[in-house]
């Protein structure tokens, strides 16, 4: 049985690591304040020009846009995007297995390369058996406005070389603080449901060409888009740590109590011994 002192030292312990949760916590949630105003701000741009793009699109002829048209090839890109950081409870490892059975079912007898965005999902990802093409790392440390581009850009080429017949991407879609949804959009080449892709009606006059207006339009829905999934991540990602550092810290206090209740009964059964013991020497005499 362990002593008082070890006892002690177990609830000191846990007292600081419920602090530490704690404080994680109320960190966690001011981010998710921070990412959840960028995504909210991101988002009406990002849909009003994917519906912009598609309509342009339904409503224009053969353009000839590589970007329309499936790549040559078999082969398909898929962007997975985890977190640089763990203790963000089954973040990172939903968006992995999402990417494994993708690879099992629904690219199935198809040859997939990875591209892995965020330090935790490339160090596991690593130790799977799936071929990762390339990784971006440290994206989230510091939001660069350029880290999409980068993204989506190298895939890009990818997709017009003929080395991807194909692009999606794998990402935690953000629809509370508690909740994520694991999310598989394809990026290239560029389709859209058919809601979204009817022609308008209202006929658009084109400056200087349709070819060029349709292709500028699909490469920057491109990059918009990319950005929105970053960002749909970012804030998954605080979401689920906050939710994991509150649940820790619950867990913690539930410790505190039985260590607690641990320590009354061990001390009450040493001083019930020291008054038996008192009263034993007493009678002896």
């Amino acid at each position: 049985m362990p002593s008082l002192q070890d006892i002690r030292r177990r609830i000191a312990s846990v007292k600081g690591t419920q602090k530490i949760t704690r404080a994680m916590k109320m960190v966690a949630a001011a981010k998710l304040r921070r990412a959840q105003d960028s995504l909210l701000r991101a988002r009406p741009h990002a849909y009003a020009l994917r519906g912009l793009a598609a309509r342009v699109a339904a409503g224009a002829g053969d353009t000839g846009n590589p970007l329309l048209s499936p790549g040559r090839g078999d082969t398909v890109g898929l962007i997975v995007v985890t977190s640089d950081r763990g203790l963000c409870g089954g973040f990172n490892a939903n968006i992995v297995n999402a990417a494994m059975r993708a690879l099992e079912e629904r690219f199935a007898g198809r040859p997939v390369e990875l591209i892995v965005v965020g330090r935790k999902g490339l160090e596991t990802l690593r130790r799977r058996p799936c071929v990762i093409r390339a990784s971006h790392t440290g994206v989230f440390d510091k939001r660069a406005s350029s880290a999409h581009e980068r993204i989506i850009g190298a895939a890009a080429d990818d997709f017009l070389s003929g080395r991807h017949a194909e692009v999606h991407c794998l990402y935690n879609e953000f629809k509370s603080a508690i909740s994520q949804k694991v999310t598989v959009e394809r990026l290239l080449p560029f389709d859209l449901p058919d809601d979204e892709a009817a022609p308008s009606a209202v006929p658009y006059l084109f400056e200087p060409d349709e070819a060029s207006v349709l292709s500028a339009l699909v490469t920057e829905n491109l990059h918009v888009q990319m950005n929105r999934i970053l960002l749909e991540s970012a804030a998954s990602e605080q979401g689920a740590r906050m939710a994991a550092m509150d649940a820790a810290t619950k867990n913690a206090g539930e410790v505190m109590e039985r260590l607690t209740l641990k320590y009354n009964r061990a001390r009450q059964d040493a001083i019930t011994r020291e008054v038996v013991e008192v009263v034993s020497g007493v009678e002896a005499l």
